[in-house]
């Protein structure tokens, strides 16, 4: 009798040969992901200044203010007139240049230089912004893969309990009870780990997606969680006053509203017209002949005065708009940092004295179930008292972190 090993198919193993073929080549010549090794946070950070789309596109609006600049310098155009008359002078042929009076012009150029700087602001603020985003993207993945680590380590915790349990009960020392509770806990922690793969995928998608690199690019990210210590609250303040980026776009927006002001007064005055006129066919009295006119504009229904007003109330409402900006400010910051330091001493009492103690009453548990001194469910509390110590350890540290982006946000400005 021939076993199914020893039955051979000529046509079959060529198929297989060029399946293998065809897969091995595909992989061989797949296109691979882009990989960024060792990426550091001021690196992400540089990164996003150059590459992130939402500050490619603030930065757009540069060239509008910059053209509106270039209207607001434009001059009147002059005005042509030609008249045709059957009475004399039978033509004319005039020529009218309106002047703006009172500063009109250099008012409207003030106002769309302030425009300019307000957009500068803006475009600070968005910087500022974007650096809480890819702080917070930064170390939630971070965070994520290190508990996708610690629950891979657990898994194994749980698939060593299961086979000491397996063990123990062909050894005729333990029920059948405890492998099935061994084996109910390694599924458990089976799905935990999947879903923790999953949610550090996406945050790298997500981190990808904020520093311009291909949603699938593999980045090695370089700088781990540590317990830098946070701000003064003086000097934390006092920085957010000085460099708020939510401030210093409400004081150019005040600039601005100055100008408008300052704009709007100045068109209170009327242009004034300047017309010459050259006149020809007046025989007998004259064959050629002229006349000159001024026009203005008579204030008489329309005086502005409304348009002053509305600035000058737009004016005021952005002062007032600025203090409680700066008095909210100050708050904020105040609570950010008080919570982000009793966030990084959560995480420093996780770090040097919780995890390392949680750690050794997991490996005495199962040493002491191994040799048959407890049980499988004293075992397996000991691991389920280990795993919720290390990922509240990271609860602390994602804490921290979260902390840190308010307290930036907060500041409108680098915490360093």
């Amino acid at each position: 009798m021939r076993t199914d090993r020893e039955v051979t198919c000529p046509g079959v193993q060529s198929r297989v040969l060029v399946a293998a073929l065809v897969l091995f080549g595909s992989a061989l010549y797949a296109p691979a992901a882009d990989s960024v090794d060792s990426l550091t946070l001021e690196a992400a950070f540089a990164r996003a200044l150059s590459a992130n789309p939402t500050i490619a596109a603030a930065r757009l609006r540069r060239a509008v203010d910059l053209a509106g600049v270039s209207v607001a310098r434009e001059r009147l155009n002059p005005e042509g007139r030609v008249e045709l008359e059957k009475e004399a002078p039978k033509q004319a042929y005039g020529l009218a240049l309106p002047l703006e009076i009172g500063g009109k012009r250099g008012r409207r150029i003030a106002v769309s230089e302030a425009t300019l700087h307000t957009g500068e602001a803006q475009l600070d603020q968005t910087i500022v912004e974007t650096r809480a985003q890819v702080r917070h993207a930064y170390f939630g993945r971070v965070i994520a893969e290190a508990r996708l680590q610690v629950l891979a380590e657990l898994r194994e915790f749980a698939a060593r309990a299961r086979d000491a349990a397996q063990q123990r009960f062909d050894a005729g020392s333990a029920p059948r009870l405890e492998v099935l509770q061994a084996q109910l806990a390694l599924a458990q922690a089976e799905n935990e780990e999947d879903v923790a793969r999953a949610s550090a995928h996406a945050l790298a998608v997500q981190l990808n997606a904020l520093l311009g690199y291909p949603l699938d690019a593999l980045v090695t990210l370089a700088t781990t969680l540590d317990d830098s210590g946070t701000l003064d609250v003086g000097v934390a303040i006092s920085r957010a006053q000085a460099a708020n980026t939510e401030l210093a776009v409400l004081d150019r927006q005040i600039e601005e509203a100055r100008a408008r002001v300052a704009l709007a007064r100045a068109l209170r005055v009327p242009n004034i017209t300047p017309e010459a006129t050259l006149t020809r066919d007046a025989a007998p009295e004259f064959d050629t002949g002229w006349r000159a006119a001024v026009g203005m504009t008579i204030p008489l229904f329309t005086t502005h005065k409304a348009g002053v007003r509305v600035e000058e109330a737009a004016l005021a409402q952005l002062q007032g708009e600025r203090d409680a900006a700066a008095a909210r400010i100050t708050g904020e910051v105040s609570s950010a940092v008080a919570l982000a330091d009793a966030q990084r001493q959560a995480y420093v009492r996780y770090r040097e004295h919780v995890l390392p103690q949680a750690l050794e009453v997991a490996s005495m548990a199962e040493d002491s179930y191994r040799l048959g001194r407890t049980g499988i469910a004293a075992f397996l509390q000991a691991l389920q008292a280990s795993r919720d110590a290390r990922l509240q350890s990271l609860l602390a540290a994602a804490g921290y972190q979260d902390a840190l982006t308010d307290l930036e946000r907060a500041m409108g400005a680098p915490i360093h």
